[in-house]
Order: C-alpha cells, then structure tokens, then sequence
C-alpha cells in the first residue's frame, strides 16, 4: 500500500460477500454452444464466491455468506472455500440440492445454464446487525438478488450496513434466463445503487438489463450516478475499463494477452479494484488494481493460486487515458 493512501481497514472484516455459491461444470473444450460440448471440468463458481476467495488470496479478511445443499456438491463447496481463510459461519447447508451451472469455455462470453435450488435460501437469519455493523464492504450481485427469500434478506441487510457506515458494492451479472422479470430487476437494481454503492457493470451486462445498445460510454456512467452509485467501472472486455466517481473519469484499455479462461474474470478484476479501494489509493490505482487481477486470471484456466501479493496489485502504471 502506497504512504501517502488512507487505509479503511479499521472493521473486523474488510468484506462481506452475499449470494451464490455454486458448482460451475464448464466444458473442457472452446465450445460455442453446449449442443457441442463433450466434457466438463467441475470447478467452484459463483460471483461473490469467486469474490470471496480472490479477496483472500489478497489478504483481505472475508466473509462468505451463501447457501448450498446437504449433499455431496455442497461438501465440495464448503471445502474449496473453507481452505482460503475465509469466514464460512453463516454458509448454511439446506435438504435441497446444490445449485450448479452448465457453462460452455469461452474466449468471449460464455454461454450457460442454471441448474437452481440451494442458492437463493438466503434469509435474514445469516445476517445479522452485529455482523453488518462490522464489515467496511458489503457486496452482492444480480444474481443473488434474482429470487426470494434471498432478494428481500439481502436488500434489508445492504440499507442497514449503508445506515451503519459501511461501503455497498454490487455487480451486476443480470441475465434474463436467471431474472426474468427485468422490470423488477432495474427496480432492485436502482434501489440498491441508491444507498451508494460502488458498481461493477460490464457492456453485456447494460445490454441484458436494459435492452439498449451503448451509444456513449459515458450514457452507462450517468446513468447508474444518477440512481444514486458512489462510483461505477464499466467494463468493456477486450477493450478495456471506464471509470468515474462523477468528479473524475478515466479509460483503462486492455492489454493483450494469452487468453485461457474468461470464466470469473470479472469477478477478478472486482476484487484488485476493491482492494485498491480498501487501500485507499487513488482511482486511477484501484482501476489498474483491477485490470493486473483480471489478466492473472485470463491466462489460468481455473481458480488462481493460493496467494497473491497485494504488492503485485500496483506493479503496472502504463495505460490510463
């Protein structure tokens, strides 16, 4: 962490992750579709989950809170994430079966398909007021806000931490084969961003919830500043990052690199931009924070290593506009 950054560290955890925990079966292969698919490598998936544990491996202290089942899939689960110092207390186990998700290997967007249960039994019984009032982020995703008894503990929960003084994140993963409702969905979405939140929203992601074509960059930015976000990454794949906090905008273009794995790849450069941001460095810093975390995990097909060094964050300076 730079000298001269303030750090917002001072609370028992740095973030609490809220949603889906889930197995992702994605295909061994490149696959347009999953017609064409032959196999599938099981992996952990879900977007806080894939949050939780990137933010561990940067030495953030977690807290996971999700559902998953009794059976074989969910003790797959609790161990993945168990074993990367995250807090798994309120990880409640249920008699109905673990969520997965088929989902084809991409070098663009993946195709997919939801098998749901466990996942969105999320109740207010996990999350309680001490807890909130102890986390400097709390996070969730359009995912774990799609269904009830999830939707309602989750939206209760983000007004108290914000009440509390805590920092509400959000990314939204909309796609309608999960949320079909997408009136309901702008509603949750414009909602949670009215309490501040800090907001991660890629270019299929606006196109998904809105049914509108990106004319202007700064249209997206506007808009979710508009509702209420305290700052929003607009993140455009290949091409790079927009950024603004409403008094300063920036373009991150990417680089280019080996791709082997898109799957999660949002969900890492989430996790170097909010740890940036607990470090307290500027936005231009939390917004290469996030592309260095991104580029780890596009060239490894899976999860990342174990660790990786905080430092490694703020290595790049080449690239704002």
């Amino acid at each position: 962490m730079h000298t001269n950054s303030v750090s917002r560290r001072s609370r028992r955890f740095d973030i609490i992750a809220v949603g889906e925990l889930l197995v992702d079966l994605i295909s061994s292969d490149f696959a347009d579709n999953l017609h064409e698919v032959k196999d599938f490598k099981r992996l952990q998936g879900g977007s806080p989950a894939n949050l939780s544990m990137n933010m561990a491996r940067l030495d953030n202290k977690v807290k996971l809170i999700a559902t998953i089942g009794q059976d074989d899939m969910g003790e797959y689960l609790f161990q993945c994430v168990d074993q990367m110092a995250i807090d798994c207390s309120q990880l409640y186990r249920i008699e109905l079966p673990t969520s997965l998700i088929l989902v084809t290997r991409s070098k663009g967007v993946s195709n997919f398909e939801a098998y749901r249960a466990a996942d969105y039994q999320i109740t207010e019984a996990q999350l309680s007021p001490q807890m909130l009032r102890e986390c400097t982020i709390f996070h969730t995703t359009c995912f774990g806000l799609s269904r009830e008894p999830a939707r309602s503990a989750i939206l209760i929960a983000a007004e108290f931490a914000a009440k509390e003084g805590g920092q509400l994140a959000i990314d939204l993963n909309y796609a309608p084969k999960i949320w079909p409702d997408q009136d309901k969905a702008q509603d949750v979405v414009a909602k949670y961003c009215s309490f501040g939140a800090l907001v991660k929203v890629s270019d299929v992601d606006w196109q998904r919830l809105y049914n509108r074509e990106i004319r202007d960059r700064t249209e997206v930015i506007e808009h979710f500043l508009a509702l209420g976000a305290k700052e929003v990454c607009f993140t455009l794949g290949a091409e790079g990052c927009f950024v603004s906090n409403g008094s300063q905008s920036l373009f991150l273009p990417s680089r280019e690199i080996q791709v082997k794995d898109t799957t999660g790849a949002g969900d890492a450069f989430w996790s170097g931009y909010l740890t940036a941001w607990l470090d307290g460095v500027s936005l231009e810093e939390r917004a290469l924070a996030g592309r260095k975390m991104a580029e780890l995990k596009l060239v490894c097909f899976g999860p990342l290593p174990a660790k990786v060094s905080r430092s490694e964050l703020y290595t790049d300076v080449e690239g704002i506009v």
